[in-house]
């Protein structure tokens, strides 16, 4: 039974987090039968090499990975033959694994890349099958005690290897450490009994969070409450799929509970949902979504997990896998976070209060009157309004600029090819081209419009980044990608028009993508996004998001459709101002969620003291006596984030710190474009083959320090004190 969840989820993470639950520790697999040489990868490739998607069906692709994952299974099976009397396990064990990897992996993304991009192609149920079959296929190297032997005996035999293939043999190492290939006899089993109980309370877990938050409903008659909401709100809580009829439904669904808290003026209304949404699974009134239980079950095996493995914390085991190295890093970076947000929280939640006093609320503020305010407040100071800002932001001028940007600092070419078979026709096809080579290094499909019952929405719609196929020097395989969107398509012959949450998005998922398409390393299995650690997978994506607030950036991808005109001064101002407004608030709630996620996995105090003890430190408002959030908190219960929870935040803190090389270079009037090489020859260049601890030290020249993060949130000391 496969344990080591960690590492791997870094591959894919992007994608298979939001498409189903961890798969990785299961206890079963889905068998497809094994179809013999209908199955064929070739039929998937058109004749110039890249994927036949027009010509894709269900069937080709359940053959294709079929014939490839038995053919993978006997491939494995034969190196480990080679591998116990291998000389240079390079040569003998990891190249034929690398070529092993190269169909298997494309067929995968292939299925993927459908699933997100035409669902009515490639339904759910298909596509987890095609996902368990690759998955128990791929694992195998993974769980091979031969394999793994002869990772250990290479590195203790050569005493001078590349980061690159230190990094490989780290890889293979700590996989087999994870899946406990290490571990024997009595332990063993006893080890493999943990992970059958612990995936069967973590699914017992989730099941039940979904139910209750299904269960709830509240209806609104009234329509004097729904005068404030948008309209797309309103059609989706309307009963009648009409924004103007009632009644309309409130549920527990993020999508509907979080704006509802934000525009619903009526406070007993939002006090209602509120108290449902913090009391889910508490007991407090349906006895059978309880999940208490299975939090301390969850907790406890986690721990005799780690133990068996040969850790003191579930904590400790975690950090195996991530850039901080250690818990204690990790706490102290958040403590000195909190130190600058706790106090600004303060300030915060007086002046909100105050706004809303002004406004006729007589009432201490709680936290299910927060929302409300704090939008209201957001619009009174800086009158910021998505809707309106969108006319600036046709989509063909935001991608030009977003590629002529990475032009300029990385000395790339993006050019459309045409007559590549896509799943449909808004996709298209871009080969990427470095300035020294007339050669395409990498290419990528870009599908960026909302299509109805064809695309999986989720509530942010942040968009998709699918790992087609990684670098392999061995085989000689590029680079291959998808980035798949939900932007409004164009109407009466209107581009589309992007809010500046979606160029956000479309920013972050493209830096993300660079990572995978500019690598330079030479084993797939450490290239691009492959075995990032955890905590620096989101570093670049967040890296080109901070160029959205550099005014040259943005005169240069915004122009009024009508007009072209630039997005005027005093709304570019007011985006930083945005991006600032009750950061304190916002930082202190991530930060108690992060801290809280260490402190259940690492101590066995029972979550509702750990709760109670931690709140006053975090939060200025205080701790409503039933409120349960923990037994609903599937991200690090039932999802792959236990013990990570801080990774977004860390990310968000590394990118910060990268972006501030840029920006000391143009107010030092310094060579912008030489930062921009250096960023490209590591953090893009390296992927997963160097530590991303190293990495950064090799940009930087020091360690990472949280500074810039608080400087980009107006909380650092001195603008505080200014």
């Amino acid at each position: 039974m496969a344990i080591s969840f960690f590492r791997t989820s870094v591959i894919t993470r992007h994608v298979k987090r939001q498409l189903y639950q961890s798969k990785r520790n299961s206890g079963y697999v889905v068998l497809i039968p094994e179809i013999g040489e209908d199955g064929d990868a070739n039929l998937l490739l058109s004749d110039n090499g890249l994927p036949e998607f027009n010509d894709l069906t269900i069937e080709k692709c359940i053959a294709a990975i079929s014939k490839q994952s038995l053919e993978y299974e006997n491939g494995v099976r034969q190196v480990e033959q080679s591998a116990a009397k291998c000389k240079n396990a390079f040569n003998e064990v990891f190249q034929p694994l690398e070529k092993l990897d190269t169909q298997l992996e494309l067929t995968w993304g292939m299925a993927k890349t459908l699933y997100l991009g035409n669902s009515s192609l490639m339904p759910t149920k298909n596509y987890i099958q095609i996902h368990e079959r690759a998955h128990k296929a791929r694992s195998a190297k993974f769980n091979s005690i031969p394999i793994f032997q002869a990772a250990v005996d290479e590195k203790n035999r050569l005493k001078k290897l590349t980061d690159e293939e230190q990094r490989l043999l780290d890889k293979y190492i700590l996989e087999g450490k994870l899946n406990g290939l290490d571990v024997k006899g009595i332990k063993k089993e006893r080890l493999g009994l943990t992970l059958a109980k612990l995936q069967k309370e973590r699914q017992v877990f989730r099941e039940k969070v979904n139910v209750a938050t299904k269960v709830f409903s509240s209806t609104i008659d009234n329509s004097r409450f729904m005068e404030e909401f948008p309209e797309s709100l309103a059609k989706a809580m309307s009963v009648n799929n009409d924004a103007t009829k009632g009644p309309w439904k409130v549920t527990l669904q993020p999508h509907i509970y979080e704006p509802f808290l934000e525009y619903c003026p009526d406070r007993n209304l939002r006090w209602n949902v509120w108290q449902a949404y913090m009391q889910r699974c508490s007991g407090y009134g349906n006895k059978d979504f309880e999940t208490s239980t299975h939090l301390e079950k969850i907790r406890t095996l986690r721990q005799d997990q780690a133990k068996a493995l040969g850790f003191d914390t579930f904590v400790d085991m975690s950090m195996e896998t991530k850039m901080a190295g250690s818990m204690e890093n990790v706490t102290n970076i958040l403590d000195s976070l909190l130190e600058s947000a706790r106090p600004m929280q303060d300030v915060e939640i007086d002046v909100l209060q105050e706004f809303a006093a002004e406004r006729g609320f007589d009432t201490k503020l709680e936290h299910w009157d927060v929302p409300y305010w704090q939008r209201k407040q957001k619009w009174s100071l800086y009158n910021f309004d998505e809707n309106k800002i969108r006319e600036y932001f046709p989509l063909p001028k935001v991608i030009n600029s977003l590629f002529n940007l990475c032009s300029s600092l990385f000395k790339v070419q993006i050019v459309e090819r045409s007559n590549v078979h896509t799943w449909h026709k808004d996709v298209k096809f871009y080969d990427v081209f470095d300035d020294s080579s007339n050669r395409p290094l990498a290419g990528f499909y870009l599908d960026p419009y909302a299509r109805q019952d064809e695309k999986i929405r989720v509530y942010d719609d942040a968009g998709w980044h699918i790992s087609i196929r990684n670098k392999c020097t061995s085989t000689a395989v590029q680079p291959l990608s998808a980035l798949i969107f939900n932007f409004q398509p164009p109407v009466d012959g209107v581009n589309s028009l992007l809010t500046f949450t979606e160029v956000r998005n479309l920013f972050n998922r493209f830096g993300h993508s660079l990572r995978h398409l500019l690598t330079k390393a030479n084993y797939s299995e450490v290239a691009g996004l492959s075995n990032v650690e955890w905590d620096a997978a989101e570093v670049c994506g967040h890296v080109m998001v901070h160029w959205l607030h550099d005014p040259h950036t943005i005169r240069a991808i915004s122009g009024h459709y009508k007009t072209d005109e630039s997005l005027p001064d005093d709304i570019m101002n007011n985006l930083k101002n945005v991006r600032q407004h009750m950061a304190g608030y916002n930082l202190c709630k991530e930060l108690y969620l992060s801290r809280l996620d260490f402190e259940l996995h690492s101590k066995k105090t029972f979550w509702r003291d750990i709760v109670r003890d931690m709140w006053p430190k975090y939060h200025t408002l205080p701790f409503y006596k039933f409120d349960s959030h923990p037994l609903s908190f599937t991200k690090i219960f039932s999802e792959e984030w236990a013990a990570a929870y801080y990774c977004h935040l860390w990310s968000k803190m590394i990118a910060a710190d990268i972006y501030s090389a840029f920006e000391e270079a143009r107010e030092g009037d310094q060579d912008i474009l030489a930062v921009g090489k250096r960023y490209k020859d590591t953090f893009l260049a390296y992927g997963g083959a160097c530590h991303p601890s190293e990495v950064f030290r090799r940009f930087r020249g020091r360690d990472p320090s949280p500074q810039a993060l608080l400087n980009n949130l107006g909380l650092s000391k001195k603008l505080l004190e200014e």
